[in-house]
């Protein structure tokens, strides 16, 4: 054993700066983990946007059926489309803009919690590329503490 004591601070350098790379490694996946994540998020955001034009679209397409079924229910009752007739079908359309305004409020919180997940992602990435960082200079520290305890 007496043989190997020359080579062992040697031998502990090495091992902690392969640690110290090891870290970094696992930093840098990490990091591109949550940056994955993240644009995954992006996306569902912008999926959010699309879906939200869908919706109003299609809202848009019932409503106009739905009033147009309206109107001729008026007109079908003998009544003239003025004064009651006319206030309903007013109804009807002011009651389709809180909705579509509903279809757009719910789409944007969508949005801005996607978003702020996305951001929250990337900052994790970060603290996982920074505390491999710090854990990386840490074992090449100890590498050096073993080499000068040997020579020191």
């Amino acid at each position: 054993m007496a043989f190997a004591a020359p080579a062992l601070p040697f031998i502990q350098a090495g091992t902690a700066i392969v640690a110290g790379r090891q870290a970094s490694a696992v930093g840098k996946y990490n990091q591109a983990i949550q940056n994955r994540n993240a644009e995954v998020l992006e996306q569902e955001g912008e999926l959010i946007e699309k879906q939200k034009e869908f919706d109003i679209a299609t809202f848009d397409k019932k409503f106009a059926k739905f009033q147009g079924e309206t109107k001729t229910k008026i007109l079908n009752s003998g009544v003239e489309l003025s004064g009651s007739g006319l206030r309903i079908l007013r109804a009807n359309a002011e009651q389709a803009e809180i909705e579509k305004d509903i279809i757009d409020y719910n789409a944007k919180i969508g949005q801005a919690k996607a978003f702020e997940q996305a951001n929250f992602a990337r900052m994790q990435g970060q603290v996982a590329r920074n505390e491999a960082r710090a854990a990386e200079l840490g074992y090449y520290a100890q590498a050096g503490e073993s080499l000068m305890r040997a020579y020191g």
